[in-house]
């Protein structure tokens, strides 16, 4: 019996959508909002913005360019922060302008588009508790219809995702079910995914035999790292509170946020979590700073 892995992990989401241009392809396709399919590209390699430290395991992407020159950024987010929507605008609109270099004209410009599958839940309202895609792109508030195109960004929510057999999105809901239902505890893979071409090929690639040792040793590396950088952050915030059991609330607080910044955490994302206000974070930001200077 096949044993597999999960095509979240770096190792084998590359494996699958980096490697594999007509699987790329058909998971751009049946994914984003597109005004017609992609037929062909190229993958785009080097990083666009540096790593943050404390979350460089976190995040998987694909990069690639279609042959009319649109570009698709392809995240797999494993641990999601406020900041992460901050990044991939930041992503998106550096591959955007960089085209300035050999675009004669703006009108010349191609979009940009931002695939982001993001393994926990980040929008918590009653409302949204079952919209697990979001299509992010800019439009005119009175008249949606009207858009100044270049950048579009779509978010999933996987662990929202539930099946639901419309026809018409039938592409749609396999490659996501390839996404959620395939991994280490997977011992028999559902039919409905066996009889598509793309899912069933794509499966294959996570199939445990077809890596070797070493192989295996980074896949179970990066899975490690995402537990541990999980644990970090849980680890910042309880030595927090047990210093708020110390020296009150707002103290503890204040001992979390700071722990946080020293792994790198945006001040807009611990401002969120800990209702600290702007100049608190700055007033934490800075005797971190004086402290340094002083230890010189």
């Amino acid at each position: 019996m096949a044993h597999y892995l999960d095509p979240r992990n770096d190792l084998t989401f590359k494996r699958v959508f980096g490697e594999h241009k007509h699987l790329c392809m058909s998971l751009l396709n049946s994914m984003l909002p597109l005004e017609k399919p992609v037929v062909g590209i190229e993958y785009q390699t080097g990083e666009l913005l540096p790593e943050i430290e404390i979350l460089r395991n976190s995040i998987v992407d694909v990069r690639c360019t279609d042959s009319d020159g649109q570009q698709f950024i392809v995240e797999m987010q494993m641990y999601w922060t406020e900041s992460f929507k901050s990044r991939v605008l930041l992503n998106a609109s550096k591959a955007y302008v960089m085209q300035l270099n050999r675009a004669e004209r703006y009108e010349l410009l191609q979009p940009v588009y931002a695939l982001s599958f993001v393994n926990e839940i980040f929008e918590k309202s009653p409302e949204m508790q079952d919209v697990y895609y979001h299509h992010y792109k800019t439009v005119n508030i009175k008249n949606t219809q009207k858009q100044i195109k270049g950048l579009e960004f779509v978010f999933i929510e996987l662990p929202k995702f539930r099946p639901q057999s419309h026809g018409e999105k039938k592409l749609h809901e396999l490659r996501l079910r390839f996404l959620t239902e395939i991994n280490e505890r997977t011992r028999e893979v559902p039919a409905e995914l066996l009889e598509n071409s793309y899912t069933q090929e794509a499966i294959r690639y996570m199939e445990i035999s077809a890596y070797t040792k070493e192989q295996l040793f980074t896949y179970d590396k990066f899975r490690d790292g995402i537990m541990t950088e999980r644990s970090v952050i849980s680890d910042a915030w309880h030595k927090g509170e047990e210093t708020g059991l110390q020296k009150g609330r707002k103290e503890g607080i204040k001992e979390a946020a700071l722990n946080l910044l020293q792994m790198g955490i945006s001040p807009e994302d611990i401002m969120q979590s800990t209702r600290l206000t702007e100049d608190e974070i700055r007033s934490l930001q800075t005797a971190k700073t004086s402290e340094r200077k002083n230890c010189r």
